[in-house]
């Protein structure tokens, strides 16, 4: 036997085992998380989970890493599009594509892209891109590039544009087959949800706190959510808002945890026994001790807000320095150097602007004083703070809690509440 028809029966053999000739599948790549040296598989092992959960009744039928990136196998009639919308929202990959597994030899590689190449849709130039992490082949990257665009031409009569093409061939050789697939997706990068510490998440029903939620998402964090109103004080149109906000960082994260806490009677307190000035700080500091405490059921290590820094009254320096002064946990502000066009330009781009935009009654209008303080001193916040009973108004907003747990499933979300037990 030649060693020609060796490698042959070799690829073939593989082939097989993986389902057939050419088998379909998702190429994933990440990038950070190959950066971690001896922390990669960790990371990597939280990816694959996420993949899994996320594309969980899509047709993927094995998930594995093979050099550098990782393969999701699908099953031959495998829709994309439910799969493209899933994996586009998993944090840790940088891009991915519906791919296909073919022999290593050139013959069988150009035979399978051709077939393959009504997939890529109308295109009047193309380029090839070729490389190889399996170095023992005959034929270099440029060689296979070469070899293939003049078959792909051939097939098509597109032109070669290899700086800006309408379409891109890409073909990466393992030492088992030769993936191939047309153009990329991209993904939402960063790391993997679960790799990082889990937090508490103040979720209002405006645009800045669901953006600084995936802003911790994409660092690795999950994110318990917690909601306050003042309903029945106030209409409950934020307490839907929220809901629905939670759905869409459901779809980031998987299964979610929100809290709607209702601040109202707090606020009657502070209204009654404290300068009108302070209301709003004293407000924000009873909503971090409640979050922190609530969080912390869950496994929370520091608390996360939407402030962007000089925004409004409450967000100077001296404010947030008097919100910050009851936090027990690490406050995170992913949004503090931005401005309200960019924040609003990331909520499109993540899709919860329109929910955001939509009317509702923020709990912190409510009993809102004409002039608020916007350079709180520390002394005089305490000094106002220490006529209220701190523990019971805490313990009551969050005996009061009410949990709703969103599991996303499919395009719809699952939802089940209850009354929160959690005291501190």
């Amino acid at each position: 036997m030649t060693t020609s028809t060796a490698d042959e029966m070799e690829n073939a053999a593989t082939m097989q085992a993986h389902g057939s000739r050419m088998r379909p599948c998702v190429v994933v790549h990440y990038h950070e998380v190959g950066l971690k040296g001896r922390n990669r598989p960790f990371f990597l092992g939280t990816l694959e989970t996420n993949l899994r959960q996320a594309t969980a009744g899509c047709g993927v039928t094995r998930i594995e890493r093979a050099t550098g990136r990782i393969l999701l196998w699908l099953e031959p009639h495998a829709a994309w599009e439910p799969l493209r919308d899933r994996i586009a929202r998993v944090f840790g990959v940088v891009n991915f594509a519906r791919g296909y597994a073919a022999p290593t030899k050139l013959d069988g590689l150009i035979q399978g892209v051709l077939a393959r190449l009504p997939e890529a849709g109308e295109f009047a130039t193309f380029a090839v891109r070729a490389r190889r992490a399996f170095k023992d082949l005959p034929l270099s990257s440029r060689e296979i590039a070469v070899k293939l665009g003049a078959a792909v031409q051939a097939a098509s009569g597109a032109g070669v544009n290899l700086s800006a093409p309408d379409m891109t061939v890409y073909v990466e050789v393992l030492p088992q087959f030769a993936l191939f697939f047309f153009n990329k997706e991209r993904g939402p990068g960063g790391l993997p949800v679960g790799s990082s510490a889990p937090v508490t998440v103040l979720l209002s029903g405006g645009i800045d706190s669901p953006v600084a939620a995936l802003r911790v998402l994409k660092r690795g964090c999950r994110a318990v959510l917690v909601h306050f109103h003042s309903f029945p004080f106030l209409n409950n149109a934020s307490q839907e808002k929220a809901r629905e906000l939670a759905e869409v960082i459901s779809a980031y994260q998987g299964a979610t945890i929100l809290y709607l806490v209702p601040l109202g009677d707090i606020q009657r307190q502070i209204v009654v026994s404290c300068p009108a000035p302070y209301r709003v700080v004293l407000y924000r500091r009873f909503m971090v001790r409640i979050a922190a405490a609530l969080g912390a059921r869950h496994g929370g290590r520091a608390l996360v807000t939407g402030d962007s820094l000089g925004q409004v009254a409450s967000q100077t320096i001296e404010n947030l320095t008097a919100v910050e002064d009851v936090a027990t946990q690490l406050m995170l502000r992913p949004l503090i150097g931005m401005d309200k066009q960019e924040i609003a330009d990331e909520a499109e781009r993540v899709g919860t602007y329109e929910i955001s935009i939509r009317p509702d009654q923020d709990c912190c209008a409510l009993f809102v004083p004409a002039n608020p303080s916007i350079h709180t001193d520390l002394k005089g916040i305490r000094a106002a703070e220490s006529v209220l009973d701190v523990e019971s108004l805490v313990q009551q907003g969050i005996a009061d809690a009410e949990l709703v747990a969103i599991r996303q499933r499919e395009k719809q979300s699952v939802v089940a509440q209850k009354k929160s037990t959690l005291s501190v």
